[in-house]
């Protein structure tokens, strides 16, 4: 009996032992939660593992947590960080990405070029934001065919938009009154002046999902990936593509400054950007690939917001990364004072 306690305590012994080593040798990977850690690991992690033999520990959180985060950190927690590309060059610029030698990743040929955000992170997928309604609770009458359709009187207390990241509504304001993100003073008034027409200001995804599926805010300004999601569960929502564009948003990969594991980092970030993965990303997420040979069945790719051409991504309006990232606080800030209010 003592005799196969002891076997007993040395096998759990050499299991936690197996685990231990496992989880130091794992590739670590800094990312959002819920289904877009699920996506991750779908279609990049398990193929990495496949490859490699090499595990994959996810760390979670909010965009601007983990940034926060990093930046206390005395040493990098992760191998690989994902994040969007505006706050990827915050991190850049706290010397908390590594630059890329772009050499040891093959599939970087493939690039498209609005994927190629910084020196030090790239993209990973893409998105649109843009306007999603509820066929079923807005007058046929409405049409959806420019942003300025938003100031429609009869959208009284019926819009939501993120409070979070105002830059989308700041920027089409801006451009509808002749000017761009850069000179986005001039869009002011006319963001004002669609105050009566807001409904909600959703605070996150969830949020989002939440209030258009209950019919409380029955037009968004909304993030297509979202808006998939929630018509894959049965909601009824139509996208529209104003006539100015969507507005291009671009998810990013990096690899973490300090990390031990670069090349093992190199060999993640290449593996993402293969036309098998980013074929499976497009399929599960209704988001664009970010290489110009993934596969992408002719059903997506009639979807609003999957890119497939060069010219569907030169017509999408596109916020300039490093002044977004210069200027969300300033537009948030703005934005809570003069709209929210």
């Amino acid at each position: 009996m003592v005799f196969r306690k002891i076997l007993t305590c040395f096998a759990i012994s050499a299991a936690l032992g197996s685990t231990a080593v496992r989880a130091q040798d794992a590739l670590v990977v800094s990312t959002w939660g819920g289904s877009f850690r699920d996506l991750i690991d779908e279609s990049i992690g398990k193929e990495f593992t496949r490859q490699t033999g090499v595990p994959v520990k996810y760390i979670t959180g909010g965009t601007i947590d983990r940034l926060n985060k990093a930046k206390l950190a005395s040493k990098p927690e992760s191998d690989v960080t994902f994040t969007t590309s505006h706050v990827g060059w915050l991190y850049a610029n706290g010397n908390l990405f590594e630059k890329l030698d772009t050499s040891k990743i093959p599939n970087y040929k493939h690039l498209v070029d609005r994927a190629k955000i910084s020196p030090y992170h790239i993209g990973s997928w893409a998105y649109v934001y843009t306007i999603g309604y509820r066929p079923d609770l807005v007058s046929p009458s409405i049409k959806f065919d420019s942003w300025n359709d938003l100031w429609n009187p009869a959208l009284k207390s019926k819009i939501g938009v993120p409070d979070f990241d105002p830059s989308h509504v700041v920027a089409v304001s801006a451009m509808l009154a002749g000017g761009d993100a850069q000179s986005w003073e001039k869009g002011q008034n006319k963001l004002k002046a669609l105050k009566p027409n807001f409904k909600a200001f959703y605070t996150n995804d969830a949020n989002a999902q939440q209030l258009i599926a209950s019919g409380e805010t029955p037009v968004q300004v909304i993030l297509s990936i979202n808006a998939y999601h929630m018509i894959s569960q049965g909601v009824p929502i139509t996208l529209a593509t104003p006539k100015e564009g969507p507005v291009l948003g671009v998810d990013t990969l990096a690899i973490t400054k300090g990390s031990t594991k670069a090349d093992l980092a190199y060999k993640f970030i290449n593996i993402a950007l293969t036309p098998d993965v980013q074929s499976k990303i497009v399929a599960l997420k209704k988001a664009s690939p970010v290489i110009d040979d993934a596969k992408v069945s002719p059903e997506d790719a009639k979807l609003p917001g999957v890119f497939t051409t060069k010219d569907q991504w030169d017509k999408a309006i596109v916020v300039n990364d490093k002044l977004r990232a210069e200027k969300t606080a300033e537009w948030r800030k703005w934005f809570t004072e003069n709209v929210m209010n």
